[in-house]
């Protein structure tokens, strides 16, 4: 738990580091300093105490440990990505982010099953995945990493971690991409770094929204799918959604009204007129 709590502490102050930074660098630079440090804490704390139970084990390289990871995988791309970004010819630009999305769509399918495995919230391969007994059994799935410290990974702890950073960083290329096309930049900085606006509803709210603005015309258009109007709704709100089709069909599966956040939102603004009224 104590582990926990300094993981959580970890996302404020990377929240601080990115209203005090001056770039996407610099913000990047510091983050990963940041996660680096508490990566090696945690690391002395599970030598040199361990852990009371299996299922300790499992939620501390599942979760706690996935806090600090994933953001430095997720800054180390973003730092390498933004450092050897073309600096003219805009064609080159949008070469190179292209080429870089393909690669992480590569990765994506490359480990389907167990992207599947996480999405679905499937549990049964746990205690082979997020615990260090198995790491003669199941090997390292990328050749990228040639060790792994037994003391401090599990089989599939890392690949859990870059699946969840370089789901970030695809929203990130995305955004970085439709900038490029439409100029949108602000002091030397991308828009959707500084602009977000906090999402103060739930994910099934966010992909209700999405749908219904897709359907109602926007997306034929502008030419967009789905994953690309939730993506652009990204730049403007600081939410990342998730299994935004598996939600849809929950949605439509409701037994009373399945438009309820659209309801919800039409009858504030109905109730927002009447007091102006008054």
């Amino acid at each position: 738990m104590k582990l926990h709590l300094l993981a959580k502490n970890l996302e404020q102050q990377l929240q601080e580091i990115k209203e005090n930074s001056k770039s996407i660098v610099q913000r990047a630079n510091c983050s990963i300093n940041l996660c680096t440090k508490l990566l090696s804490k945690f690391k002395k704390e599970i030598v040199e105490n361990g852990f009371d139970s299996t299922d300790d084990e499992i939620y501390f390289f599942k979760y706690t440990k996935q806090i600090p990871l994933k953001q430095l995988i997720y800054f180390t791309e973003i730092r390498s990505f933004e450092i050897q970004f073309p600096k003219a010819d805009k064609d080159s630009q949008r070469e190179y982010i292209r080429k870089k999305i393909q690669k992480l769509n590569r990765f994506f399918i490359c480990n389907l099953d167990f992207t599947q495995y996480v999405d679905s919230e499937h549990t049964h391969f746990d205690k082979e995945y997020y615990t260090r007994e198995f790491m003669d059994s199941y090997h390292i799935s990328t050749s990228k990493y040639y060790f792994q410290d037994p003391d401090f990974f599990t089989p599939r702890d890392m690949l859990l971690g870059k699946l969840k950073a370089f789901t970030c960083l695809i929203a990130y290329l995305d955004i970085r991409l439709y900038n490029l096309e439409h100029h949108f930049k602000l002091n030397g900085k991308l828009m959707a770094e500084n602009e977000k606006l906090t999402w103060p509803f739930t994910n099934t709210d966010w992909v209700e929204l999405v749908y219904a603005l897709h359907s109602a015309g926007i997306a034929k258009q502008n030419k967009l799918s789905i994953r690309k109007v939730s993506n652009i709704m990204q730049e403007i709100f600081d939410f990342t959604p998730k299994e935004i089709y598996k939600t849809y069909q929950e949605i439509k599966n409701r037994k009373n009204s399945r438009t309820l956040f659209l309801d919800q939102l039409a009858l504030s603004l109905l109730s927002e007129m009447d007091k102006s009224e008054e």
